[in-house]
């Protein structure tokens, strides 16, 4: 893997009450109740002050953490080099245009540690082990949009600018309109949520992995009870619209051309990667559908076995026992 400052360089020039959907949103109050305190950090501020290798070698040592994991200082033949970059990066006019964008649209940072908190209260309120790592915000350089584990959670904000960024992801646009502030938690849930998604590891059908995926969405609908479906999965509302009325014909595309067992990544990857649509069910059903059906399939599983937990859900590999103990067959509609 290269280091990730040398894939930074080739992208420099280029709450209490809410909804989901249209119904009102209540936050638990057991949720309110559960510490998580958030040491949220804008490491982009201090890192747009450097103008020499001195400061850079300050930042990184100030930021040891955020250098070793983040910034794979190991990778670097020796600390000049990483320091060279950074000075490079930092005084780069196209990187300090996207970053002055980005503080214009990420300049409430109480709202942003709000909205983590509240994030990782339910977290934590359904796994009482988690433990809150420190948040750190950057400006990536359209490189990495959000790097978690146990003990750091990275942000790239320049990621979700949004529309207004003199600068993008370079993605199709199917996958660019998840990149807006909207987006931004949902996109830290799913990562977060991997932590805890446990499945098998030899014999991956397609039914596991739109399982896999619907248990991550989960994961996100639990832990950001506020946020609309179409949001946390990525898609316009006519979309999911057009999905709700259309669900027990897309199942039964899947039943009728026996794919639920089918074992060819290609195949898989039709109904779960990335595309802006799935032709082999309509022109007009979007890409990443069985992941969709997947989080249908997990929530008829949850709604029959109102005890079972969330993590005792996130921890069940068996994606059959799942789907069978669902009752899941949605009807087709006329």
């Amino acid at each position: 893997m290269r280091p990730l400052l040398v894939a930074l360089l080739g992208y420099t020039l280029l709450f209490t009450a809410c909804k989901r959907g249209n119904e009102k949103c209540e936050i638990n109050p057991e949720v309110a109740k559960v510490a998580a305190p958030v040491q949220l950090e804008r490491l982009e501020q201090p890192f747009f002050k450097i103008r020499n290798e001195a400061d850079a070698k300050q930042f990184l040592a100030q930021h040891r953490l955020f250098a070793d994991q983040f910034l794979q200082r190991r990778q670097y033949p020796s600390e000049a080099i990483l320091a060279n970059t950074l000075t490079r990066l930092a005084t780069n006019a196209g990187l300090q245009k996207l970053a002055r964008e980005t503080e214009t649209e990420f300049k409430d940072t109480n709202k942003l540690q709000g909205e983590l908190k509240q994030f990782f209260q339910h977290v934590r309120y359904y796994f009482p082990s988690f433990r809150v790592p420190p948040v750190k915000t950057f400006i990536s350089g359209l490189s990495q949009d959000m790097f978690v584990n146990d003990s750091l959670m990275v942000v790239g904000l320049d990621f979700f600018v949004g529309p207004k960024a003199s600068y993008r992801p370079n993605v199709p646009d199917y996958i660019l309109r998840r990149y807006t502030p909207a987006h931004l938690m949902p996109t830290a849930a799913l990562a977060v949520s991997s932590k805890y998604n446990q499945h098998q590891l030899t014999n991956q059908t397609m039914l596991g992995e739109m399982v896999q995926y619907g248990k991550s969405l989960y994961f996100a609908e639990k832990t950001l009870p506020c946020t609309p479906d179409s949001v946390l999965m990525g898609y316009t509302a006519k979309e999911l619209e057009g999905l709700e009325f259309n669900e027990g014909k897309v199942w039964a595309h899947f039943i009728e051309k026996n794919l639920l067992y089918n074992t060819a990544p290609f195949t898989i990857q039709k109904y779960v990667g990335e595309r802006p649509n799935v032709p082999e069910i309509d022109k007009t059903c979007p890409g990443r559908v069985g992941a969709w059906i997947g989080w249908q399939i997990v929530r008829k599983y949850m709604t029959e076995h109102p005890n079972v937990t969330l993590a005792q859900l996130m921890a069940e590999k068996n994606p059959q026992r799942i789907l069978s103990e669902s009752h899941y067959r949605p009807r087709k509609k006329s």
